[in-house]
């Protein structure tokens, strides 16, 4: 839960770098939180719920993507590799799985 609000507490810093458990403990809640929030959509017949959530969230997330790529000493460019279908995506993921630089790289210190 810490990742998740530390993230949100950091909404817009896209400089510097993010660990790997930073970013996808981040992603998983989110991940729960959209399954949750479909669900609570469809109950009380506000499927716009999921949306509202994934817009507040949309700036975080791509701000917490921006630094883990940084951690892995990539530019944040490469986010952009993602939409070239089907294998952009396969290949940012592996840049989102890789271990990040040890010590300090062009983006700054290891938090």
């Amino acid at each position: 839960m810490n990742y998740y609000l530390d993230v949100l507490r950091n909404y817009a810093g896209f400089s510097g770098r993010a660990q790997r458990s930073e970013y996808w403990m981040f992603t998983l809640f989110n991940l729960i939180a959209d399954v949750l929030l479909v669900i609570i959509g469809v109950v009380i017949h506000f499927p716009l719920l999921y949306g509202v959530y994934s817009l507040a969230v949309l700036v975080p997330s791509l701000a917490v993507a921006f630094r883990r790529l940084h951690d892995t000493d990539r530019s944040a460019a490469w986010i952009l590799i993602g939409l070239v279908p089907f294998i952009g995506a396969i290949i940012l993921l592996v840049f989102l799985c890789q271990e990040g630089t040890p010590g300090p790289n062009r983006y700054g210190q290891r938090a």
